[in-house]
């Protein structure tokens, strides 16, 4: 069965075949990153304007990268379209380009989950990665820590209360003038500094302490380069790490240390918990190369930790795909009725 899968959740509008839930013929994803630089974050509006213009364009890219120009549509089986969670705008158009497609083709079509589709993008390039499992989702817009069951079932175990973790990190790149988005910047320049010059404590979650919690940090932040007179740097600094202060570079350093000791933190406390057999951390925080190589050297006597290549940790159209495939291959189908949830729950 070949599954397009489409994904526009946030401000990438992205398109991918999946043959059988496991082989990835094609995945193709359009960055809007220049469109929301200037702004320093993504603009609602401007992303559904853009997923609008690009979608047909990157489909029609996926399709003729998947079977090089020859026959297409009429081997396509079934289409798996993100729903939510996500930005409004963004996902209708999505849902409505799948629905046309679906209705044109006479072929089913499943909404997706987001989260889920992070989730099983571990999976679909690591299948021997053994089940209970400690799955992390840690991306702009999400931060939250899943004990996964078995391969049809999870239950949330927390999420942030606040700033998901990479907002925390695009929060104190804008702050600091180093552009956007911040947390491949800050990956970048954080080996340039001291870790350990500026210290920040990890935040205690009331009834909760396996729950995340991040806008301390970053307040924290702030206060510092007020108090050290750290000035944002000029447009472009990030691209000559040379120019910029050794503070600046201190405090970076020390504040990606943070953030990634608090994940390791809370997945540790989960450990204790919970019967799991290997970790899984996805989402587009998971390409952070201090994440990665801490997560696994902590666990590295205790369980594999697993991470999806770069290209599917950020969001990607194969994990949609991959994770609609499930659906359709037992005989599901979704509604015309179906519509876009931005606040979907997993």
């Amino acid at each position: 069965m070949n599954v397009l899968g489409i994904e526009t959740s946030c401000d990438e509008t992205a398109a991918a075949l999946v043959e059988d839930g496991r082989r990835i013929l094609s995945n193709v994803v359009a960055s809007q990153v220049d469109v929301h630089a200037v702004y320093g974050g993504v603009v609602p509006e401007l992303a559904s304007r853009e997923h609008a213009s690009n979608i047909n364009h990157v489909v029609d890219l996926c399709l003729a990268q998947a079977w090089k120009g020859g026959s297409t549509w009429d081997r396509v089986d079934g289409i798996a379209v993100t729903r939510g969670p996500g930005l409004v705008g963004a996902l209708l158009v999505g849902m409505a380009y799948a629905k046309a497609l679906a209705f044109a083709l006479e072929i089913p079509m499943v909404g997706v989950n987001h989260l889920e589709g992070h989730i099983r993008s571990v999976p679909l390039e690591h299948p021997e990665a053994e089940l209970p499992a400690l799955a992390l989702v840690v991306s702009g817009g999400h931060t939250s820590l899943f004990h996964l069951e078995d391969g049809n079932s999870c239950r949330e175990l927390s999420r942030t209360r606040d700033d998901a973790a990479g907002e925390a990190l695009d929060k104190l790149s804008k702050a600091l003038g180093l552009g956007y988005p911040g947390g491949p910047v800050i990956d970048r320049l954080a080996p340039l500094g001291n870790p350990k010059a500026v210290r920040f404590s990890l935040p205690r979650t009331k009834g909760a302490e396996l729950d995340f919690s991040f806008s301390g940090i970053k307040t924290a932040a702030l206060r510092h380069c007020r108090l050290e007179g750290i000035q944002p740097v000029e447009p472009g600094f990030a691209k000559s790490p040379e120019r910029i202060p050794k503070a600046m570079l201190d405090l970076v350093a020390s504040y990606q240390k943070c953030v990634v000791d608090q994940l390791l933190d809370r997945i540790e406390k989960a450990w204790k918990r919970r019967d799991a057999r290997s970790i899984q951390i996805s989402g587009g925080v998971s390409a952070n190369s201090e994440l990665r190589r801490r997560a696994a050297d902590h666990f590295r006597d205790r369980a594999p930790v697993y991470f999806p290549s770069l290209l599917l940790s950020t969001d990607n159209a194969a994990m949609i795909a991959a994770t609609g495939h499930r659906r359709l291959a037992a005989g599901e189908r979704d509604s015309w009725d179906l519509t876009a949830e931005p606040n979907l729950p997993l």
